[in-house]
């Protein structure tokens, strides 16, 4: 698949004009990096010196932040705590141009906030100067109960007046107990009815009906448990379980990712497309599939085709997973991974 640098250019510069609503789990994903030189008296675990810390935007609040990376106009759906982690949060969200007025703030849940402590291990012997950095542990704070029903008809009130005024949703589910059959019956009814796409990011713990949805962006981990077919590395096995799925839901693009082998696209009424990874260096695959569900949604958006949306949203986790953390791009950066690529003519 070649774009002409014509092309390429009309879909990208179309992104500032697109407005993308994400609906999902919201998280926090803090991250603290320190040194190792002893082990604790108190206990044989590791006593880490805290250096540098940072926080940034998880769950579906990073598939917002993705969008805005690129230059869409981002919103946010979701629930969260009246704690500090909330608060910060939002003020992150803020900071980057993302609307919050559809997150609704709760005092009967938990922002979910994940913390990764990370450090440089140095091995205690004098022969030995080894340093490595590594995550030590991950304390998450969260609930996976269901929304309490006040928080519920808040939420689905805000969907309802916000859905047609975007021109289209992502359904993020991270199986934190906001998206349930009610939810996504819901918002894919309403963005049916005013033409909207509607892209979902399954998760393999909820086995929902997504039938009349657009897009479909499972793992090749998550086709198999959803179809029940036994994981394989095959190519023609993912197609099976992809003709599954696309048959149970009726849904016209899967966007199947395959880590380092890249991307597969089944189309309805197309020929399966494989796009193979695009990245350059591979660092960090956290939020790859953020950032794949988020360019592939904004491309289609734009007026992309769905093969030239696939080759966009493989540039763009080709890019991010060169980067340390949950990690995000601008259309530079894409632009100058399409021309290390040669994808364009």
């Amino acid at each position: 698949m070649h774009f002409t640098s014509a092309r390429l250019a009309e879909i990208l510069d179309t992104f500032p004009r697109r407005k993308i609503l994400v609906i999902g789990d919201l998280m926090l994903d803090e991250f603290l990096w320190g040194k190792v030189t002893r082990i604790s008296p108190e206990a044989p675990v590791p006593v880490v010196d805290i250096q540098r810390r940072a926080a940034y935007p998880g769950g579906a609040a990073n598939v917002a932040r993705n969008l805005a990376g690129l230059g869409a106009q981002a919103g946010l759906a979701g629930v969260i705590g009246q704690d500090t982690p909330g608060q910060h949060l939002v003020q992150l969200l803020t900071d980057e141009g993302i609307a919050t007025g559809s997150i609704r703030k709760t005092p009967l849940r938990p922002t979910t906030h994940k913390t990764r402590v990370c450090a440089i291990t140095r091995q205690l012997h004098d022969h030995l100067d080894i340093e490595d950095q590594q995550q030590i542990v991950r304390v998450d704070d969260e609930s996976r109960a269901p929304l309490d029903p006040e928080s519920r008809r808040w939420l689905f009130d805000r969907l309802r007046a916000e859905i047609a005024s975007h021109d289209a949703v992502i359904i993020e589910d991270y199986a934190k107990g906001l998206i349930d059959q009610e939810l996504v019956t819901l918002v894919v009814t309403e963005a049916k009815a005013h033409g909207k796409v509607v892209a979902i990011d399954p998760n393999p713990n909820n086995p929902f009906d997504w039938s009349g949805g657009t897009v479909l962006k499972p793992n090749r981990r998550e086709i198999f448990l959803a179809t029940g077919l036994p994981y394989s590395q095959e190519e023609e096995q993912v197609l099976k379980a992809a003709a599954v799925l696309q048959k149970r839901h009726a849904i016209r693009y899967l966007l199947i990712t395959l880590s380092e082998a890249g991307m597969l696209l089944v189309e309805q009424g197309q020929k399966p497309y494989h796009t193979p990874t695009r990245a350059q260096d591979v660092f960090d695959v956290s939020g790859a599939g953020d950032t794949a569900i988020a360019a592939f949604t904004l491309a289609l958006a734009a007026g992309a085709t769905g093969i030239e949306a696939a080759e966009i949203a493989n540039h763009a986790a080709g890019v991010v997973v060169g980067k340390l953390g949950t990690a995000t791009l601008n259309v530079g950066e894409l632009r100058e991974m399409f021309a290390k690529t040669e994808s364009v003519g």
